[in-house]
């Protein structure tokens, strides 16, 4: 079968609220494009027009919170928060609280799971083995918690557990939005003032804080570029 192809687009530093409406925007017209196939009798869904799309961007500070999150996970009151210069947001994803910012790379697919699989645990598990598969080419071994969703480094050694990618989507009929988070140059500072996650006593880190060094931040979404079209079987098109 021909591979899918997936619209891929930087969208360079954007404030959170735009990157939000841009990916509503996309996942709305996939579904006005379901809307009008069930309408006019087309039930394939390989057979109906819509697309996929990968962004990729970095964020001004900012910490999101999923539908579901706790707000007491939140350590910071608004004047704090302004004093700091960090935005805030309620959020439509999974997920509890998390930070966004600079040095991080913030990846949205939009994706038709209908053209993939109707299985949410299985989508998520697919992009933990894209960062997993970036990780290790950093010479890191990137891990799954179980019952937590992201990406860590020695989740099963108490007191060693770090979180390097936060993970959180929400799907309508069957189409994605939100993602992941990589921290790669990202100052960690910022999290303190959060309970990632809303996991407690775990820690978090970056690619720069486990290499010792800065990372080329282009390089890195090249590799998660490449482990995208991996994974998921897909090309990419700019």
């Amino acid at each position: 079968m021909k591979k899918q192809i997936v619209k891929y687009k930087d969208l360079g530093n954007i404030g959170y609220s735009q990157a939000w409406d841009l990916q509503e925007k996309l996942l709305a017209q996939n579904l006005e494009w379901k809307t009008e196939a069930r309408q006019n009798g087309q039930n394939d869904p390989y057979l109906v027009e819509t697309n996929h799309h990968l962004l990729f961007c970095e964020h001004p500070p900012v910490y999101t919170l999923g539908k579901s999150g706790d707000l007491s996970n939140v350590l910071l009151d608004e004047s704090e928060m302004a004093e700091k210069n960090i935005e805030f947001f309620r959020t439509n994803r999974g997920g509890d609280i998390t930070f966004h910012g600079p040095g991080q790379i913030v990846g949205y697919p939009i994706f038709d799971l209908e053209k993939f699989s109707t299985d949410i645990g299985v989508y998520l598990r697919n992009i933990e083995e894209v960062i997993i598969r970036v990780l290790a080419t950093y010479g890191l071994k990137g891990d799954r918690s179980p019952g937590e969703t992201g990406v860590w480094l020695d989740p099963h050694e108490k007191g060693k557990e770090r979180k390097i990618c936060a993970i959180g989507v929400r799907c309508s009929r069957w189409v994605t939005m939100h993602g992941f988070a990589l921290n790669v140059n990202t100052g960690l500072d910022y999290f303190s003032n959060i309970i990632p996650c809303g996991i407690p006593d775990k820690q978090v880190t970056s690619l720069s804080k486990e290499l010792g060094e800065v990372q080329d931040m282009g390089l890195v979404r090249e590799k998660l570029k490449s482990a995208f079209q991996e994974v998921f079987q897909v090309e990419l098109e700019d």
